[in-house]
């Protein structure tokens, strides 16, 4: 009997349901896993990197298959009502991921989300503005000459002027044409600046002294190694003695003219925290004859001489902007002739020493302030010596912007050419102050005042010179310029007559 045929247990139609109910878990898998997917990849499309308190929340969501950006299409529609139940909920939690930085939803737009971003500082959302051309400031362009910048001006002014002496009163008007220029090399190492400037003056009316002028000087400087800088300097001085002054002519209808023709040299070196620097100076003074009313001349080239000066200081740098100093000169005066008119020797030597100090605190305050002492002595031995304590200043300060006062303190020997006289002591303080009432107008007040001091066996007394003066400069533009000014000098004395001197003028500057 043969082995009975073994068959199956699962009936077709039983495998066929199971074959079904696979297909319907292995689609339901599936769409699971889709819906999975999509909720992970969603962040690319509308939201940054998730947080993982989220994360967590959002996994949850898709394994109950409430997912919010699913639930049209992997959820059947009877469920729609619960996902958007669970979506409100959700979406609560988005504004405190935002306040972390972690994510920016979706429910906001574009404007919504830049409140979020850092605002930026004030000098970055507005354009920087530019600086305001000023007038008064600016400086011309110049002319180009091969490497040297050449800046020219001409002043032709109208004036008038009244000089008291005792009971003598002048009165003058004149023309005067006021020529300037500086040229300055345009070098990449070292520079050569010259300065020139002349006036010239012609009465229209009344009388009165003509007071011509013109100077020249150059400097320059040489960049040399090891922190060392040299100076060689030259100029040329011509002027018309004034009459005020001590040495002038008595009753000269002109007095004497004067050629000044100087040359130096100096040198600067650092050395660490010192300082050192050494200066010679050598000045020529020439003296044309003086006319008297009568039409006769005097003869002045007796007092025609060549002066030599060396100068040595030494500094130490506390900081940048404080440098205190000591500093000595000696000098030696010689005359043309040995014995002047008078027969005196008027040859001789000079001695000073100071100590001070050097203030550089940039655009606010800047210069020097030194006292000391200074002797000189004649050939001659009836001329006394003259000696003297010395105060020396030299500051530029700006309290406010656009004001700037500069004061300037000098103490010398000036020599005497009369008779039996060594010279006096002058002690000279001047004050100048600018101020900028507008971009284009630019007002200025000087005053100053000067004592000759002469030795107490003088026969001459002392003197006291006041001097006071204001103009406005107007800019037209950049190369015109109209000014005025208005200015007073008086001269006292312990005995004799004192002088006085008013003068006012305006006049057009042209510049380039």
């Amino acid at each position: 009997m043969g082995q009975p045929k073994q068959t199956s247990s699962v009936t077709p139609l039983r495998a066929m349901s199971r074959a079904v109910s696979f297909a319907v878990l292995g689609t339901l898998i599936l769409s699971q896993t889709a819906a999975f997917a999509q909720s992970t990849s969603q962040p690319a499309n509308s939201r940054s990197t998730a947080s993982p308190d989220n994360r967590a929340t959002n996994n949850a969501a898709s394994a109950a298959g409430f997912d919010d950006e699913t639930g049209d299409t992997a959820t059947p529609a009877a469920n729609s009502a619960t996902a958007n139940a669970d979506d409100a909920q959700q979406r609560p939690a988005i504004p405190d991921a935002q306040a972390g930085d972690d994510i920016t939803g979706s429910i906001l737009d574009e404007d919504i989300r830049r409140l979020n971003t850092r605002e930026a500082p004030l000098d970055e959302t507005l354009p920087r503005r530019r600086a305001a051309e000023n007038a008064s400031t600016e400086e011309t362009p110049g002319i180009p000459i091969g490497t040297f910048v050449l800046r020219p001006s001409v002043t032709q002014s109208i004036n008038t002027e009244t000089t008291k002496d005792g009971n003598t009163r002048q009165r003058r008007a004149f023309l005067e044409t006021d020529a300037a220029a500086t040229l300055t090399s345009d070098w990449g190492r070292h520079q050569l600046t010259v300065t020139s400037e002349g006036a010239w003056q012609r009465n229209i009316s009344g009388e009165g002294e003509e007071q011509p002028s013109f100077k020249i000087n150059s400097d320059l400087r040489l960049d040399l190694p090891d922190d060392t800088t040299a100076h060689l300097t030259a100029g040329y001085n011509f002027y018309r003695e004034d009459t005020d002054d001590p040495d002038a002519i008595a009753d000269a209808a002109q007095q004497s003219d004067v050629q000044e023709f100087s040359a130096g040299a100096s040198v600067q070196r650092d050395f660490g925290i010192l300082r050192g620097t050494t200066a010679l100076a050598l000045t020529r003074s020439i003296y044309s004859d003086a006319k008297l009313a009568n039409g006769t001349t005097v003869a002045l080239s007796d007092r025609n001489q060549t002066t030599g000066t060396l100068r040595g200081r030494v500094g130490y740098e506390l900081s940048p902007a404080l440098i205190p100093f000591i500093e000595a000169t000696i000098g030696r005066s010689v005359y043309d002739e040995t014995r002047d008119s008078a027969g005196y020797e008027r040859s001789g030597h000079s001695y000073g020493a100071k100590a001070g100090v050097e203030v550089d605190l940039g655009e606010k305050l800047k210069g020097e302030v030194g006292v000391g002492y200074e002797m000189a002595d004649f050939e001659d031995s009836r001329l006394s010596s003259i000696d003297t304590a010395t105060l020396d200043a030299s500051l530029l300060w700006s309290p406010i912007r656009g004001t700037d006062v500069n004061l300037d303190l000098q103490t010398s020997i000036q020599p005497s050419t009369t008779a039996g006289e060594s010279g006096y002591v002058s002690h000279a303080l001047t004050t100048t102050v600018t101020h900028q009432l507008r971009d284009n107008l630019v007002g200025t007040m000087i005053g100053g005042v000067i004592w000759r001091d002469y030795p107490t066996d003088s026969t001459i007394n002392d003197e006291l010179v006041y001097t006071a003066a204001t103009g406005l400069t107007w800019n037209i533009n950049r190369y015109l310029d109209l000014s005025s000014t208005l200015g007073y000098e008086l001269t006292t004395r312990k005995e004799g007559t004192d002088s006085q001197q008013w003068r006012a003028g305006v006049g057009l500057k042209l510049k380039r």
